[in-house]
């Protein structure tokens, strides 16, 4: 594809040879001739300096150096590039409606208009499966489960019995929906032996429209009532999140972190990654939890906490800005020692 092309379907104004053909799109180390990138952080402009790009995308105002024979400037580098996907992406895999032979459908299952359902799945009795959703192959659906329309299920997902999905939900390999919650309740008997007597979990999961939750990650049933997981919230891989736990609209969980039982988490939250969030705490609107943080106490709306135990930023940023005052005191300090002693002599 040509860049001048490139250029007028991203509304970007072309610097450079016009004649320049691009078959593909790479980073700025690994690009060659024919392949176009992007650049937006003034950290990787060595980068964009030795690329062998065929062309380059970068922000309006950027007058930096750059060795690609064409750059093509925008409002948001990142943004057009990822409009320009569709020209080199390859197609994307379309499932025809219909059952597949190997698949076990129970009684009283209601398939919706235009549904396809993938090799060896399982859909259980009583569930509602909405209309234009693909079940891909070795899927489990238990008994009385509802998916609204739309949804995409990849394969070897598990929802159990009962949860509930809205539309247009993305569930990727190895999700697990409705497993039990962590709940037992150890006994010591007049023997005094103990035993751990295993607490029923008979709530749901209800999970909201446009939601989307990565590969291996566990949703827990409700104790009682319902794990809720608000509308277009986005849940990345390797993510738990406990029995009862609330996450409201558009919230983000990133890989490796986990939510303990009964936490309330509000609407617009970024929880980063590897953190972990104690149970029955509230974390309010749009704060976020940073990066290997634990969080022990509630979290106030629209504050930023880091840390273990996790703090406020700010607060943070200053306890480690201590040792280092200190350091530097004590070097004054001895500089100061040494000409008062030397102020002594005379």
């Amino acid at each position: 594809m040509n860049v001048k092309a490139i250029a007028e379907h991203i509304g970007g104004a072309l610097v450079g040879d016009q004649s320049v053909e691009i078959k593909d799109m790479a980073n700025l180390t690994e690009a060659g001739a024919g392949d176009i990138s992007f650049f937006r952080d003034v950290k990787y402009a060595k980068q964009l300096q030795s690329t062998a790009a065929g062309a380059v995308i970068v922000p309006a105002d950027w007058d930096g150096e750059c060795a690609a024979p064409v750059v093509i400037k925008v409002a948001d580098p990142s943004e057009a590039f990822m409009a320009i996907g569709e020209f080199f992406a390859p197609p994307p895999v379309v499932r025809q409606p219909g059952v597949h032979a190997t698949a076990v459908i129970g009684s009283d299952v209601k398939l919706g208009e235009g549904v396809h359902v993938g090799a060896f799945s399982v859909i259980e009795d009583g569930t509602v499966v909405g209309d234009h959703c693909v079940i891909e192959a070795q899927v489990f659906i238990g008994q009385r489960v509802t998916l609204g329309s739309e949804c995409h299920i990849y394969p070897q997902v598990t929802i159990r019995e009962g949860c509930l999905l809205g539309e247009r939900v993305i569930l990727h390999p190895g999700v697990r929906i409705g497993s039990d919650g962590y709940g037992y309740n150890p006994k010591i008997g007049a023997d005094g032996n103990i035993t751990i007597e295993k607490i029923p979990q008979i709530g749901i999961v209800e999970i909201g429209s446009d939601v989307e939750v990565g590969s291996n990650t566990t949703i827990d049933r409700a104790r009682f009532g319902r794990t809720k997981i608000g509308n277009s919230v986005k849940i990345d891989n390797l993510v738990q999140i406990g029995h009862n736990v609330q996450v409201g609209d558009y919230s983000g969980i990133i890989a490796q972190a986990g939510i303990a039982g009964s936490t309330k988490i509000g609407s617009g939250c970024i929880i980063w990654s590897q953190s972990g969030v104690a149970g029955h705490l509230n974390v309010g609107d749009r704060a976020q939890l940073g990066p290997a943080s634990g969080l022990t106490k509630d979290l106030p709306p629209g504050e930023f906490y880091l840390g273990l135990p996790a703090v406020p930023r700010r607060e943070l940023a200053a306890s480690m800005l201590l040792p280092r005052t200190v350091a530097k005191l004590k070097k004054k300090i001895a500089a100061l020692e040494a000409k008062v002693k030397e102020l002594d002599k005379f």
